[in-house]
């Protein structure tokens, strides 16, 4: 019985048979599907989407710290050179064929500093509010219990906000550890010494993680090779420090000239020398004018971003002196502009390499007519681009607040920072 039963079923099955029976069950099952196919496939758009948001806000949030960081070094004499350094590498990084993803170094690292400010910042907000109160009853009433109980307060909510730090910090420093205490873990860890002997060890690790002393060395050695390329810069300064003219405005005029005809070749020397690694590539004029041949829109764009786009602007904020408190804050805006210039040269000078492999590594100069017109075509325009900007150097003289310095104080080429102290 139960053989001539199954047997029809089997036939209707494999033989495609479409009777009533499982046209009804088909058609009570296949909008389920569909539905459940639907809500899978929301379900992980909504996941992908809430992923790259949350790349995207940490990408950001460490891109924003590792600006910062590097306007206050650049606002501190001799440590200016550390971010003048990190400038170069990242120039260096992408000449020498890195990937764009890759050419900012540490920046995770940036951001975990960054997330450690803020959580410092948000903790301290209650410890000056209790201490704001206590100043504020102090001043009404000289010596009254309440003052005395708002100083205990902000003391041990400045106790209470250090523990809480070195808890995130002993369980890894990360966003969620900062937000959630897990006090299960607290109660039953916090209390033990062990738990925070490594703390320094990790902080030493860290701190080694940077590379300062490397970053240190090739800012101060790139430093050191831009003022050999920017003496006809301070024979301007030496020929108009008195006012005078005649034979001194024509030694300045020609000295301008000069400069002029540095800064066709500067910015990309410096970027050589990063990839290189040695002083001797800060001089080699000559490969920089043959790796030129082969990306000349390349180079002019990155040219033009390096000394006129980007650095140009900035000479507005050269008018009137800082102060000496808020020396840093101008920095931010001369290392988020000057960063994106070297990023541009960076990838010039690795296009141009990658097509100099084409040719032999530079064996060979690209030919053909439209590769010949290209080239002397951007070869015409680079002076015009050189000429807008010493423009605008030449009248920062005038209008900066470091007068002639200005000429060697260019934020476009060297230390990314527009005073030296402040006022």
């Amino acid at each position: 019985m139960s053989a001539d039963l199954i047997e029809p079923d089997a036939e209707h099955l494999f033989a495609g048979d479409t009777g009533a029976e499982p046209d009804v069950a088909a058609g009570s099952s296949n909008p389920a599907r569909g539905s459940l196919a639907v809500r899978s496939m929301l379900r992980r758009g909504l996941a992908r989407l809430g992923a790259i948001s949350l790349w995207a806000i940490s990408g950001l949030f460490n891109l924003a710290s590792l600006i910062v960081c590097l306007a206050v070094l650049a606002a501190i004499p001799i440590l200016q050179l550390i971010t003048f350094g990190y400038l170069l590498d990242v120039a260096g990084r992408l000449a020498g064929g890195g990937k764009l993803r890759d050419s900012l170094p540490h920046l995770s690292s940036a951001g975990k500093i960054g997330l450690v400010v803020c959580a410092v910042v948000i903790g301290s907000l209650p410890v000056q509010l209790l201490a704001h109160w206590e100043s504020v009853a102090e001043l009404i009433s000289p010596g009254s219990n309440q003052a005395g109980w708002l100083r205990v307060a902000a003391i041990a909510a400045a106790g209470f906000g250090l523990a809480y730090l070195l808890w995130a910090l002993a369980r890894g420093g990360r966003l969620i550890h900062f937000v959630w205490p897990q006090p299960r873990r607290l109660i039953r860890e916090a209390w033990r010494p062990s738990l925070y002997r490594s703390l320094p060890d990790q902080l030493w690790q860290f701190t080694r993680s940077l590379e300062l002393g490397r970053y240190f060395w090739l800012g101060l050695r790139g430093a050191v090779g831009t003022l050999v390329w920017l003496v006809p810069a301070m024979v301007v300064i030496a020929a108009n420090r008195n006012g005078e003219t005649g034979l001194a405005g024509l030694v300045g005029g020609v000295a301008v000239v000069a400069l002029g005809v540095v800064l066709l070749y500067l910015p990309m020397l410096q970027t050589h020398f990063a990839d290189q690694n040695r002083l001797r590539a800060l001089f080699d004029v000559r490969r920089v004018r043959r790796l030129f041949c082969y990306a000349p829109w390349a180079w002019l764009s990155a040219m033009t971003c390096g000394l006129v786009l980007l650095p140009i602007p900035l000479y507005l904020l050269k008018i009137e002196a800082t102060p000496q408190e808020v020396v840093w804050l101008p920095t931010l805006v001369f290392v988020a502009f000057i960063l994106p210039a070297r990023l541009a040269e960076g990838m010039a000078m690795r296009r141009a390499k990658r097509i100099a492999l084409d040719y032999g590594d530079g064996a060979l100069k690209p030919v053909g007519f439209w590769k010949v017109l290209s080239r002397w075509t951007a070869r015409l325009m680079m002076p015009g681009v050189v000429a807008i900007y010493l423009v605008f150097v030449t009248l920062s003289q005038y209008t900066s607040w470091d007068g002639l310095q200005t000429w060697v104080q260019q934020h476009a080429i060297l230390i990314p920072i527009p005073f030296l102290g402040g006022v």
